[in-house]
C-alpha cells in the first residue's frame, strides 16, 4: 500500500507543481486516476484462479479539457498507467498486459466532464498464429462530472448547429455545456459589469438546449421574463445584465 500512496502523492505533485499551471479546467489528473481505478474494479472478470481486469482504458475529454492536457499528454498517460499497474498489484487483480491509457476528444462532453471506457484486450495467441489482439470485452462508457452523478454516455440525435448571437458576433455552441459570464475562463465572455463572473449556463439535453441561472446577481431573462432555467427555441432573446443574446439553430 505504501507504493500506492507514493503514486498518489506523485500524481498530486503532478497537479500542484510546475505542471499545474497548464490545467485550467475542472478535470484534474488525480481525479482521472481515481475514476480509472474505479472502472478497473467495476469491470472484473473472474476465472477459475484469477480475477482479471481491463488493461486498456480510453478517456474521453471535452475539446476544452483536451486542449489543456495536450502539452503533457504523454507524461500523464505514463503516470496513469503506472498508477493502474500498482493498483492492480495492490488489490491482487490480474492483468494480461501492462495497462494503457488513451485520450480522445468528444464534442458531447462539457468542460469538466470526462468519460472512461475500459477494455479487456487479450494479447496475440502465438500458438494459433493470430497477429492481432483479441478484443475480449468492450464496456460501456461512463461519464463523470464534478456536479452530477456518474452516467452512461448515450448517443444523442443529430442536431443542427446551435448559436449565440450578440452584437453581430456568432458563437457556435459545442459540447454539452457552455458557460456565459464576465470571467475570462467562461466559454462565452461578456464585457458587461452587470454580468456575473459565471452568470449562466447553456445545457444540451437530448435534442434541445436550455439556459440556467448560475446564481447570478442580476438574473437571467428569456424574452423579457426572468427565469431560473428555460428551454430555448430558435429566435429566443436571452438577457444577462445589459447584454442581449439571441439563440439560433441552423
Amino acid at each position: 500500500m505504501s507504493v500506492l500512496r507514493n503514486l498518489e502523492a506523485k500524481l498530486e505533485a503532478f497537479v500542484e507543481g510546475a505542471f499545474s499551471r497548464a490545467f485550467k479546467s475542472r478535470v484534474q489528473p488525480v481525479e482521472l486516476a481515481r475514476k480509472l481505478a474505479k472502472e478497473m474494479e467495476d469491470n472484473q472478470v473472474v476465472s477459475i484462479s484469477r480475477t482479471y481486469v481491463p488493461n486498456e482504458y480510453v478517456v474521453f475529454l471535452s475539446p476544452g479539457d483536451r486542449e489543456q492536457f495536450s502539452s503533457y499528454e504523454g507524461a500523464l498517460k505514463k503516470e496513469l498507467s503506472d498508477y493502474l499497474l500498482e493498483h492492480a498489484r495492490g488489490e491482487g487483480l490480474a492483468l494480461v498486459t501492462r495497462p494503457t491509457v488513451e485520450f480522445r476528444t468528444d464534442e458531447r462532453l462539457g468542460l469538466g466532464e470526462f468519460g472512461i471506457q475500459a477494455h479487456l484486450i487479450q494479447p496475440p495467441d502465438e500458438d494459433s498464429g493470430e497477429m492481432e489482439p483479441q478484443q475480449a470485452d468492450y464496456g460501456h462508457t461512463m461519464v463523470y462530472s464534478p456536479d452530477a452523478e456518474a452516467r452512461k454516455l448515450v448517443e444523442t440525435p443529430a442536431l443542427g448547429r446551435a448559436l449565440l448571437v450578440a452584437d453581430g458576433h456568432r458563437t457556435v455552441l459545442s459540447g454539452a455545456r457552455v458557460v456565459v459570464g464576465r470571467s475570462r475562463d467562461c466559454d462565452v465572455v461578456l464585457d458587461d459589469p452587470n454580468v456575473s463572473r459565471r452568470h449562466a449556463e447553456l445545457r444540451r439535453q437530448g435534442d434541445t438546449w436550455m439556459v440556467a441561472d448560475l446564481g447570478s446577481t442580476n438574473g437571467v431573462k428569456v424574452n423579457g421574463r426572468r427565469v431560473e432555467h428555460a428551454v430555448l427555441k430558435p429566435g429566443d432573446e436571452i438577457t444577462l445584465g445589459l447584454s442581449r443574446l439571441s439563440f439560433e439553430q441552423e
